[in-house]
């Protein structure tokens, strides 16, 4: 039996299997990341329509 081969191959397979997850990572704080932008363009829109000097109709 080769286990040179054997272990060069193992770990072959365990830094794909890294770089796969690493990759799945940064695609999840990524999509995180532009929710936070999302919600905080939301937080700065209200606040400045809340500041604004035209007076709100309540009906």
């Amino acid at each position: 039996m080769n286990f040179c081969f054997s272990s060069k191959n193992w770990n072959e397979r365990k830094k794909n299997s890294q770089v796969r997850k690493l990759n799945f990572l940064i695609s999840v704080k990524e999509a995180y990341e532009r929710k936070l932008a999302a919600i905080n363009a939301s937080i700065s829109k209200l606040e400045e329509q809340m500041n604004s000097t035209t007076p709100i109709e309540e009906s």
